[in-house]
């Protein structure tokens, strides 16, 4: 007792029947720490400081009927663990830091008559943890035959229940327990949600689990330029979903999105887009998730012009079935040695739609095609060669790539310090992905094909940089992640301006080819 202890001793002697390490410093129970004790029944571990349990720390403890694990810092038990301990009648787990009870947990305990679970972190476990318990299910056998059978003690209290849908059959189960099954304290309350919190079982009633239903009172909004636009979301789901608006491949964050609880089942979720941008044109998703599933509803936001004698730039148009579609691309991460990308197409049927990917060097004439099978929107590509210029294409499958349909990229010098060469190809490919996020059709920057490329992103992002500081204090809230066209428009045709200069000049010294990065 109180001992500086932090491991189980090696040397006991294997004829103990009873081992007891109580208020010292064990923090673990590695496999095997007592297989030589084989006469052990009583083992007593309490208020130590372990959080770990190796599957196989009860090994050679065939006569083993009490284990007691109170106050300690355990957040998981590998119950198969009890597969070594067939008698085991007597388990105690209470005051250490358990959330998750599995299915099968109490599989291997068929002798088990006293399970203390309480003071643990458990939130939501299954009725079927117990219906699964063959102690459980022989009681109930035993006493219904005879009448006479030892009581199976249950300590389950003082856990944060949460108590919504997925708790609804353990509180029935908790309801029906009866002799032989005897609960310590039959009193179990909610700690959550906040409408049940405080409540005890017996005064609550559950309703079965339902998949995300998502809708919108409008899908199709049209408003002046600059105008605030609220974009509303109903959900109905059981339980409470997570709710996330997007805008193509774009998780939107900045922009405050509010969620109000209408009733128990119903949430709204009010997307607001202060003074909108041409950039703010587009489709938004409103995708709703919970265990069971999830659902979405989109809303497309149009922009009116204020003046008829000046037309607003053509958007992307949407999208029909017979043709072959726009389809947003973007490089979503880089890494030193390779590229992902992410792309989106509004298709009807996004469950029936294949993609092929066209990848291989710019000026090859024939590149390796990739099959994507419908519902995937991302790739990976590894094994870039440095100092080579790459054009991937993304189309539905077996069509051939057109405009606005590829990325072209330069990959950066081979230095044989790895850190340089990241640094190389991240500014090559990062800096100027971060431009191909904007929406399509907004703009495109020109530059020379080889390390002038360099040069050009890092211009770009130092004058970025600049204006971000310039403009911080008057910048509107709410912006998407990628770039904003107003913002970055005139720094592309200014830094394009300058190209243009540099490349004439260059051009008449060394007659170089132009490339370009769209």
């Amino acid at each position: 007792m109180e001992t500086s202890m932090r491991r189980i001793p090696e040397d006991i002697p294997h004829d103990f029947t009873k081992i007891r390490i109580e208020n010292s410093r064990l923090t673990e129970l590695p496999q095997g720490s007592l297989s030589k004790v084989s006469a052990l029944e009583f083992l007593w571990l309490n208020f130590n400081e372990i959080s770990l349990m190796n599957i196989k720390s009860l090994e050679g403890l065939a006569n083993l009927t009490e284990l007691r694990l109170q106050g300690n810092k355990l957040t998981s038990v590998p119950w198969m663990v009890f597969q070594d301990t067939p008698k085991l009648k007597i388990l105690d787990l209470k005051h250490n830091r358990l959330d998750v009870l599995p299915e099968h947990a109490l599989r291997h305990l068929p002798a088990l008559t006293y399970l203390d679970l309480s003071f643990n972190q458990l939130t939501v476990i299954s009725k079927d943890v117990f219906i699964n318990w063959p102690r459980y299910r022989t009681a109930e056998k035993e006493w219904e035959k005879e009448g006479l059978v030892s009581n199976v003690v249950l300590a389950l209290h003082d856990n944060p229940w949460l108590c919504d849908c997925r708790l609804k059959g353990f509180v029935e189960f908790i309801r029906a327990v009866s002799p032989p099954i005897i609960l310590m304290n039959s009193y179990l309350t909610c700690s959550s949600p906040a409408s049940k919190a405080g409540k005890f079982f017996n005064e609550i009633q559950l309703k079965t689990c339902m998949k995300p239903v998502a809708s919108a009172p409008e899908t199709n909004i049209t408003l002046p330029l600059g105008a605030n636009a609220t974009l509303t979301c109903l959900v109905k789901a059981r339980p409470g979903p997570t709710i996330q608006w997007m805008y193509s491949l774009k998780i939107i964050r900045g922009f405050a999105a509010k969620e109000t609880y209408i009733d128990g089942d119903t949430v709204t979720s009010q997307l607001v887009i202060p003074s909108l941008q041409l950039a703010d044109r587009g489709l938004y998703t409103c995708i709703a998730n919970n265990f069971i599933g999830n659902s979405s509803v989109s809303i497309k936001v149009n922009i009116s012009s204020s003046s008829s004698s000046v037309p607003l730039p053509p958007h992307v148009p949407m999208l029909s079935t017979d043709e072959n579609p726009y389809i947003d691309i973007r490089i979503a991460k880089q890494t030193v040695y390779g590229i992902t990308l992410e792309w989106y197409a509004a298709r009807n049927n996004p469950a029936e739609t294949w993609f092929t990917i066209h990848f291989g060097k710019y000026d090859s004439p024939k590149k390796e095609m990739i099959y994507i099978g419908p519902g995937i929107n991302s790739y990976s590509v590894s094994d870039l060669l440095p100092v080579t210029k790459y054009e991937v294409c993304v189309t539905l499958k077996n069509h051939q790539p057109r405009e606005g349909q590829c990325i072209v990229f330069v990959t950066g010098s081979d230095i044989s310090e790895l850190e340089q060469r990241e640094r190389l190809i991240h500014i090559i490919v990062i800096v100027c992905a971060m431009m191909l996020a904007v929406p399509a059709g907004m703009y495109a920057c020109t530059t020379e094909a080889r390390f002038s490329c360099v040069e050009r992103c890092m211009d770009l992002w130092k004058m970025r940089r600049l204006r971000e500081e310039n403009l911080q204090r008057t910048e509107r809230q709410g912006t998407f992640d990628s770039l904003q066209s107003a913002s970055d428009e005139g720094l592309c045709r200014v830094s394009e301006e300058k190209m243009k200069k540099r490349r004439k000049s260059e051009d008449r010294s060394k007659g170089g080819n132009a490339a370009h990065l769209y």
